[in-house]
């Protein structure tokens, strides 16, 4: 069991501002917003940006890589990118100094609708667990995932305009957005075979969310799935290109709409 760490005087951050302090060998972000002060992990659960840099609104603070928002009462992801919440911990002001315990873990799953955190008392921080939202359909894997498979598939013959068609068939297995409204389809290039010339070797410059994205493999392969689903694809490459880095800008506004990013 943790115990409160005093941190800083309550007049070293204004209101509202931010701050990054250690507490018991972890970096913890603090926020004092609207007369209270709330603390969570330093930690987008995304990709492990530093949220203390990220851009503060009202009880939302913004991951400055990808742009994922969390509230900074309860550690509840808000937006995708990220699905998992950060961790919240329990803070109080005593003696004109604020203080801040460690929780062992965090409470809801995100994106969540965020709840008010307490102002009364002498403790603030984060506020009750919250509701899961509802668990979004499982993706399946098994197979291929070609073109096809519960739409129609794009007609005539391939070009790119096709080939991107084909990928919305991918989706990301963490935010369920199709790889193409995503934005990670940076480049398509179509080739004649040169051994079957009534066929198109099909080249993709692909990013991902994050250098580490765990989600990299499967969607490489699904996208070659897909392709090579088409009579008329004889080899398909995938190249994996971080520059420039992905941002959230690069979403289409469906994608957008899907993932709650306005």
């Amino acid at each position: 069991m943790h115990e409160f760490r005093r941190v800083l005087d309550v007049n070293e951050v204004p209101d509202p501002g931010k701050t990054l302090v250690e507490v018991d060998g972890e970096m913890v972000a603090l926020f004092h917003v609207e007369g209270a002060w709330y603390a969570i992990d330093d930690v987008c659960t995304h990709d492990g940006g530093p949220l203390a840099d990220g851009e503060l609104r009202d009880f939302r603070i913004a991951c400055p890589r990808h742009g994922a928002k969390f509230d900074i009462r309860t550690g509840a992801a808000l937006t995708m990118p990220a699905v998992r919440a950060t961790r919240a911990h329990d803070v109080k002001v005593e003696d004109a100094a604020v203080w801040v315990r460690l929780r062992s873990s965090s409470f809801a799953e995100g994106p969540a609708a965020h709840a008010a955190g307490s102002a009364t008392g002498r403790s603030t921080g984060a506020a009750a667990p919250l509701p899961a939202t509802p668990t979004a359909p499982p993706l399946v894997t098994d197979g291929p995932v070609a073109a096809g498979e519960g739409t129609a598939a794009p007609a005539g013959p391939l070009c790119e305009d096709v080939v991107r068609e084909i990928l919305k068939e991918v989706k990301d297995p963490e935010l369920f957005v199709n790889i193409v409204d995503l934005g990670l389809i940076y480049g398509v290039t179509l080739a004649p075979s040169p051994d079957v010339p009534t066929k198109q070797h099909v080249s993709i410059d692909m990013t991902m969310t994050s250098p580490a994205c765990p989600a990299g493999p499967q969607l490489i392969a699904d996208t070659k799935r897909a392709l090579t689903a088409r009579p008329d694809v004889s080899q398909v490459e995938v190249r994996i290109v971080m520059d420039p880095p992905w941002t959230p800008d690069r979403m289409t506004d469906a994608a957008r709409d899907q993932l709650g990013i306005f």
